[in-house]
């Protein structure tokens, strides 16, 4: 049996508009849709990258200068795709840094192991000669 107030409407009424508000707000920060045209900027982007990263060949450069010409690429590329098509750019900034920091450490690993690997060619070579 429904209760009628003061102002005429039931308590399931005033229930269902004071709930309305916070189901909507619900419903917009676990659905989100962003614009087609952020999709065909990126997918732009990409192409534009995948294109400068083939044009490294086509002009034939060799050496450090290509190879960090196509990580650099690659790395943008690899970016791109995931801030957006993987939405980490609308991710909470602990959840962005606990997916991108471990990366970041293994480079900093690898190249302190790169240099470690110098020191140890150079301490065998001061001692045990240039080999046979």
């Amino acid at each position: 049996m429904a209760e009628v107030t003061a102002n005429g409407l039931g308590q399931d009424a005033l229930h269902a508009a004071h709930e309305a508000p916070a189901t909507r707000i619900a419903y917009t920060e676990v659905h989100q849709e962003h614009p087609i045209k952020l999709y065909l900027v990126v997918w732009a982007w990409l192409f534009i990258l995948s294109t400068c990263s083939y044009l490294v060949d086509y002009f034939g450069l060799h050496g450090y200068l290509r190879w960090s010409l196509i990580l650099i690429f690659m790395i943008l590329k690899a970016g791109l795709i995931v801030a957006v098509f993987m939405h980490m750019a609308w991710e909470r900034l602990a959840l962005a840094y606990a997916i991108i920091l471990p990366p970041i450490l293994v480079l900093v690993f690898v190249t302190m192991m790169v240099f470690e690997a110098d020191y140890t060619l150079f301490t065998r070579l001061a001692f045990f000669g240039a080999g046979p």
